[in-house]
């Protein structure tokens, strides 16, 4: 830790001018929320592509209403979509919302911002490395988007790209050439917050005094640095295939159309499912560790008590992030691997739900005794706990050989993912959005329309997902791009029905939130710089913080969670106050 009396280079790097203050920015609060209106609007896209799914599942061979005539014939023939466009919009909806949603939200806009102001620092360890995060991946997001409109049309070959199909297929040379730029993005972010936690800490900051939410945003970083680079090295070895003809995924004497390919080789279709999966489960925790710690921000806030275990929570997170990286191949279960290392991967699966337990048990005891406040940042917070409960609950099955073989293509996956994803992660990022729009824009949020937005929001997503898991169990599969060409899914048709209405009432119930959230940055009630009475050092800063944060260096005196302290006159004690109050 060092005392950054002179921020050097921090405010050094600060221009006045509208492309370097707001565009080419080096500011930590700015280039987060580059990535907040930016992730925003994928998440919209990636919803809306899904929409368009849901009514292909619900009325297959129908005409798209509203927008059907105006698709290309290429896509959507009358305004009936075509088997390759559900496709894909199945490939493109998954990297989305993933990849250039709910990552650059949970870590990109929510850790840039937060970060530095919780553990004292005036900006990230190196803002020009933040900037170029950025704008590597804004330029990958693009690009993914203008896939829909080359020759070929965008990816068809799910958003896990598995050999030999995704060599072979149209669309998948450019999805690999974003893939590169959005993992060069986090790459580039991981080592600065790394670097940023473990050096730009305020006197006194030491590790056991710092909040759970940089604990689960230091994790989730070193996650990124060890997963990603597998992956990129893998995107430019397909894309290798793709394009310059060699054959590291492509099998030997590989027939397509009758023919044999003229470039087949001895390559290894599984060695991608191998290295995809190295990153993509714990891509699982990237998603969901930041959400846990927003959740605890608010958790502690609102019940006006210290968190319930918080070294046990801490240590929670960096078990679950080194065993995540042991657990890849029960996504493979399918995959021809021997009974051994089948039970290999099923022990290590059972073994890091504990953790994960542990987790939710110790946010759950937070609650007891507490002096509950709800508040809408609260209302997501506990909904988070049980809607991330079933999620967890619901993927003990998948972690077994003997249930995953039969639900593995099954709508049962589905519903499992997003009820982590979803009514887990996204949950709490919307939690987070109104718990920490005071500090961005210095308004408050409408509490009553947070609140409508709330109950509709959950409403609406387990009427999206919870029919899938009885879709699953009754054998429906994942991937059908027409579900009634089965005859034994007919007895489950209507539970699509059922999803895709309930789809596009949760597309409607964000209309309120989008209103409340654009029109209180200009409009909303103005607040003072802790209007929540956090006992953290992102609110001893002004709100919205001034360039370098802190009028002087903040020195932390406590821990961060000094709610409701026997002989104090207020509840809450700043960590930057020495005596208690």
């Amino acid at each position: 830790m060092k005392d950054h009396s002179e921020h050097g280079e921090h405010n050094g790097a600060h221009q006045d001018d509208f492309v370097g203050k707001y565009i080419f920015s080096v500011d930590h609060k700015v280039i987060g929320l580059q990535y907040l209106f930016t992730s925003m609007f994928f998440l919209l896209f990636g919803f809306t592509l899904v929409l368009l799914m849901r009514w292909q599942l619900a009325y297959p061979g129908t005409r798209i209403p509203l927008i059907g005539s105006l698709l290309p014939l290429s896509l959507a023939p009358g305004g009936v979509m075509l088997p390759s466009f559900y496709n894909s919009l199945g490939a493109m909806h998954g990297t989305i919302m993933v990849f250039l949603g709910i990552v650059p939200l949970g870590v990109g806009a929510f850790g840039n911002y937060v970060l530095p102001l919780q553990i004292g620092a005036p900006d990230m360890a190196f803002p020009r490395m933040n900037m170029m995060s950025y704008w590597s991946y804004l330029p990958g997001g693009c690009l993914m988007l203008l896939s829909f409109f080359l020759p070929g049309g965008a990816a068809q070959s799910g958003w896990t790209s598995y050999p030999p199909l995704s060599v072979i297929n149209p669309g998948q040379t450019t999805w690999l050439i974003a893939m590169v730029f959005l993992i060069t993005s986090s790459l580039l972010g991981s080592i600065n917050f790394i670097v940023t936690t473990l050096n730009m800490r305020a006197q006194g900051m030491t590790l056991w005094r710092m909040p759970v939410f940089v604990w689960a945003q230091f994790v989730t970083a070193i996650l990124l640095l060890l997963a990603f680079p597998p992956l990129e090295a893998a995107s430019i070895l397909q894309l290798m295939d793709r394009v310059a003809g060699t054959s590291f995924y492509i099998p030997a004497n590989l027939v397509v159309g009758g023919k044999l390919l003229d470039h087949t080789g001895g390559g290894q279709p599984l060695l991608w499912q191998h290295l995809f999966w190295f990153l993509a489960h714990p891509e699982v925790y990237v998603l969901i560790l930041p959400a846990m710690g927003i959740v605890a921000e608010i958790i502690a806030n609102n019940t006006r008590k210290p968190l319930f275990g918080y070294k046990e929570i801490v240590g929670a997170m960096i078990f679950l992030g080194g065993m995540s990286f042991v657990v890849w191949a029960h996504h493979m279960f399918l995959s021809g691997m021997t009974p051994a290392l089948s039970n290999f991967f099923l022990v290590t699966t059972m073994i890091i739900s504990v953790p994960s337990v542990a987790l939710l048990t110790c946010l759950v005891f937070s609650l007891h005794g507490g002096s509950i406040r709800f508040t809408v940042p609260m209302l997501f917070a506990l909904a988070f706990l049980p809607m991330f409960g079933i999620g967890g609950l619901t993927g003990l099955p998948l972690g077994m050989p003997v249930t995953d073989i039969y639900l593995h293509d099954t709508y049962y996956v589905i519903g499992h993912f997003h009820y982590v994803v979803v009514t887990g992660t996204i949950i709490a990022l919307m939690g987070g959005t109104y718990f920490w729009f005071p500090k961005w824009f210095g308004r408050r949020m409408s509490e009553g329309w947070g609140k409508f937005h709330f109950w509709t929001t959950l409403l609406c997503m387990n009427g999206v997902f919870m029919p899938m898991f009885i879709m699953g169990m009754a054998g429906a599969s994942r991937r059908l791009y027409d579900p009634t060409a089965q005859l034994h899914n007919l007895t489950t048709q209507p539970m699509n029905v059922v999803s895709t209405i309930s789809a596009i009432l949760l597309m409607t119930a964000q209309i309120p939130f989008l209103v409340n959230f654009f029109y209180s940055i200009f409009h909303g009630e103005k607040c003072d710089s802790n209007p929540w009475h956090v006992t953290t050092l992102d609110w001893a800063c002004p709100s919205p913080p001034p360039h370098g944060n802190f009028a002087k260096p903040p020195r932390v005196y406590r821990g961060p969670y000094e709610y409701s302290l026997p002989g104090a006159k207020a509840d809450w004690i700043p960590q930057d106050v020495k005596e208690a109050a």
